[in-house]
């Protein structure tokens, strides 16, 4: 895993938590998968909150010179999905958080405190 990913992952979450997202989650998937270093899990109160959170992370990662690679769900919003490689982030709704329970699928993966990044 290297320093990049860390520092978006930063990025990430300091955009986030700009906009208000709730409850916001880290998780090292480094050692468990291939697919990325780090899932970040964020939750919005509403529709239009969930794309704000969408859209402000990608901006403030684009402007970091790490452009988004795909998203998904961005019209219904309910689930959205960003990979930026390396690092993906995922911004529900409580009824979707709750539904695909991203935490518990990859309880492999170590659970990062926010705080402590």
């Amino acid at each position: 895993m290297d320093n990049k990913s860390l520092e978006m992952t930063k990025l990430a979450i300091s955009a986030l938590e700009d906009k208000k997202a709730e409850d916001i989650r880290v998780i090292d998937i480094s050692q468990v998968s291939v697919l990325a270093d780090y899932f970040i899990i964020a939750g919005g109160g509403n529709q239009s909150q969930i794309q704000a959170l969408s859209d402000y992370v990608e901006e403030k990662l684009g402007r970091a010179g790490c452009p988004v690679r795909q998203i998904e769900g961005y019209d219904t919003a309910n689930w959205i999905l960003l990979d930026f490689g390396d690092v993906i982030v995922h911004i529900f709704d409580k009824e979707n958080r709750l539904l695909y329970d991203l935490e518990r699928i990859w309880r492999d993966g170590k659970q990062i405190d926010v705080k402590d990044l």
